[in-house]
């Protein structure tokens, strides 16, 4: 019995250096025998150690939970290492995702502006007591409630939501739907002592929940499957109400 003739994939990879001032963007394809169970970041690692060892891309964890190798992948948002290359076609397109600093080829600097986000939405539980009694303990939260909670803190901060984002395109200081989506998870914390016109401040305004124009695009390709637009519509409802 003969063997199974692998797939040779053609991967074109848009290439610049920002910090080299005689580079340019340029699309660049290189060809590579698929293997089985292999995804992008393997394909990914196979061109640097055999074609090319200046390509730039990032990875950590290499299981879907760092959400540092986000990218577009034929024009969509998500993740590599979660990508078979399998469930592609021959000809493969990447590019840095949209919206982020650029370090270079496939690698962004989602970081910075993860972190402008958290300052401004102050991500964080506040309490207004001037004092935490550590010895105090905490108080018990319903089961569903912690789970509801924990199913918005899988957001592991890709910036996929951003980049595929209509919104966000024309209206940059649009908190999209990661940022909504945080706080929608502390506006659910019965330990953040935020009142509803506090939250108010922050999302109530075309900025925030009123911006949205739900496309959606930020659930279709939300590497976790976070139920966004649900939050988003909750956040908007209780937005509605604080206003009244």
């Amino acid at each position: 019995m003969s063997e199974k003739k692998q797939r040779i994939l053609k991967i074109s990879i848009l290439r610049f250096d920002p910090h080299d001032p005689e580079d340019f963007p340029h699309m660049e394809t290189f060809e590579i025998e698929e293997a089985d169970g292999m995804t992008l970041f393997i394909a990914l690692n196979e061109i640097r150690e055999h074609h090319d060892n200046s390509l730039k891309f990032d990875f950590v964890c290499r299981a879907g939970i760092c959400g540092s190798c986000s990218m577009l992948v034929n024009g969509r948002p998500t993740l590599a290492c979660r990508t078979l290359t399998a469930k592609l076609d021959e000809n493969i397109t990447l590019a840095p995702l949209p919206l982020f600093e650029l370090i270079g080829d496939l690698s962004i600097y989602t970081g910075k502006w993860m972190r402008g986000l958290n300052e401004r939405i102050e991500s964080w539980i506040h309490h207004k007591e001037k004092e935490l009694n550590v010895d105090k303990l905490e108080e018990r939260m319903e089961p569903s409630l912690a789970d509801e909670i924990y199913e918005l803190d899988r957001c592991v901060e890709c910036g996929c939501c951003v980049a595929g984002c209509g919104t966000i395109q024309m209206r940059p200081e649009f908190l999209g739907a990661v940022g909504l989506n945080k706080v929608a998870r502390y506006k659910l914390d019965p330990r953040d002592d935020r009142s509803d016109e506090e939250y108010y401040e922050i999302v109530g305004d075309e900025d925030g929940v009123f911006g949205c124009m739900t496309l959606l695009g930020c659930e279709d390709v939300c590497p976790k499957d976070l139920p966004l637009q649900s939050k988003i519509a909750y956040m908007r409802r209780l937005m509605l109400k604080t206003a009244k």
